[in-house]
């Protein structure tokens, strides 16, 4: 075991939608310019969320979830991560206690893990002195969270402000920071939250953010509980062996933007030379073994997507070549023969799984789950399990009749299972989103499978 010193600080909420994003984005911008290193982290499966984080900070932001990669490695994986960090700011998911069944990567476990203090964001809109019994409440309800104080957000005045510190000093509890409502500080949102910092533009967005965080909060304060934190005791990560590298062609546009840093880091740790390409504005794919098409907004971006025949027909003589194909979520979507968008318009695709896509008025599937492995594919064998989580609004509905169902899904607070994704011979797609680095056997699996492909063609 080693020791680690790493400033750190947890900043929670009561719930979603008290200001979490907006408070870790203006931080970690303010921090970034006053010479700060900040590795910001998002607890929980979101990527979206830290696509502001690393706008703001200038560097990838990571998630931290005990479902999709084992506890066990949690503290290591952040002690890595962090290591050239001055302070490492963790925006948590919904409120504190919340999150899998019984607590599942909660912001409340990663903290107590990590042994993180923890800050916790308050909507102060129409609230007044009840706002301390709700901070007593959090902090009291579980004693081993290292709860340090609060932020006040969304305050309507100086006296209301005053109010409530009033109430919180009264209470014991310490106040960072007391951001008052700005009806210009609102992020753009849509289907499935905040809109991809990739599709907007945020610039101004996130220095105003930052100029709200400098105005209202007490940074210094808050670097020094962060600097507070006891050291991380931990193993050192596992170093990979080093082996015979294989190119891998990564979907990374406006439409494929969900994927997990760390996720893509433990390919390359593998093996892997990641090559970005774009289905909406390239001719072709590049020159690779394989090709990952992570999650995304494509049914936004049909008109560019359907439209670019070479893409498409440059991946199908790919897949039907043998090439490894594995897709999630949106990257199913785009698999799929047809998109049928929110007005029911169809769009056609790649057409390499025989199925169409629907998007539907309300969300689908959201949540943990196992996904157990039907047949075998280019990430598992019969009977393997993969942990993920789904979060969809379309749905996919087979063409044919004998549809090779990749995965039985069961959800963490799901009655029964469901059938789902596609699995035949080098084509996998689902739903399923997945982190490679806490699925180390399919992570192999895919490289070998890429590897071997490419030294089939090379004969």
């Amino acid at each position: 075991m080693s020791s680690y010193t790493r400033p750190r600080i947890v900043l929670a909420g009561v719930s979603s939608g008290v200001g979490k994003t907006t408070v870790v984005t203006g931080l970690s911008s303010l921090l970034h310019a006053q010479g700060l290193s900040v590795q910001p982290f998002k607890v929980g499966p979101d990527y979206i969320d830290p696509g502001f984080h690393a706008k703001a900070a200038g560097r990838e932001s990571y998630n931290l979830d005990t479902w999709l990669a084992p506890e066990d490695r949690l503290a290591s994986t952040f002690a890595k991560l962090s290591e050239s960090a001055d302070i490492s700011l963790i925006e948590g998911v919904m409120g504190l206690y919340d999150g899998g069944g019984k607590g599942i990567s909660s912001t409340a476990q990663i903290a107590k893990l990590l042994h993180a203090p923890v800050v916790l964001i308050i909507n102060c809109q129409s609230v007044g002195a009840s706002a301390a019994a709700i901070a007593m409440g959090y902090r009291d309800y579980d004693p081993e969270v290292s709860f340090a104080g609060v932020i006040l957000n969304k305050l309507g005045s100086d006296k209301h402000e005053a109010m409530i510190r009033e109430a919180m000093a009264d209470a014991g509890i310490p106040v960072f920071g007391a951001l008052h409502r700005d009806a210009d500080l609102k992020t753009p949102e849509r289907h499935l939250g905040l809109t991809p910092v990739t599709e907007v533009e945020t610039s101004g967005l996130i220095r105003h953010m930052q100029e709200d965080a400098g105005r209202w909060i007490d940074v210094e304060a808050l670097i020094q509980t962060a600097r507070q934190a006891p050291d991380i005791e931990c193993a050192a990560e596992p170093r990979h062996e080093g082996g015979d590298v294989v190119r891998i062609g990564i979907a990374r546009d406006e439409a494929f933007t969900f994927y997990y840093p760390a996720s893509l880091a433990a390919l390359e740790a593998r093996g892997a030379e990641l090559v970005p390409f774009s289905p909406m504005r390239d001719a072709q794919i590049p020159d690779v073994d394989g090709l990952i098409f992570g999650g995304g907004f494509p049914e936004m971006f049909l008109q560019e997507l359907a439209g670019n025949e070479s893409m498409k027909k440059s991946i199908t003589a790919a897949a039907k070549a043998g090439m490894p194909v594995y897709a999630e979520c949106g990257g199913l979507m785009y698999l799929c023969r047809d998109i049928m968008d929110f007005e029911g318009r169809c769009s056609t695709l790649t057409g390499l799984v025989p199925a169409v896509c629907r998007m539907q008025k309300k969300l689908q599937r959201v949540g943990y789950v196992t996904a157990s492995a039907q047949r075998p594919s280019i990430l598992a064998e019969p009977g393997d399990t993969i942990r993920g989580h789904e979060f969809h609004f379309s749905t996919m509905e087979p063409l044919t009749g004998d549809f090779p169902w990749a995965y039985e899904m069961k959800g963490v607070r799901q009655a029964e299972p469901h059938k789902e994704g596609y699995a035949c011979g080098n084509v996998l797609a689902s739903y399923l989103h997945m982190n490679f680095d806490g699925s180390p056997r399919a992570a192999d699996a895919l490289i070998r499978n890429c590897r071997e492909w490419r030294n089939r063609n090379e004969e």
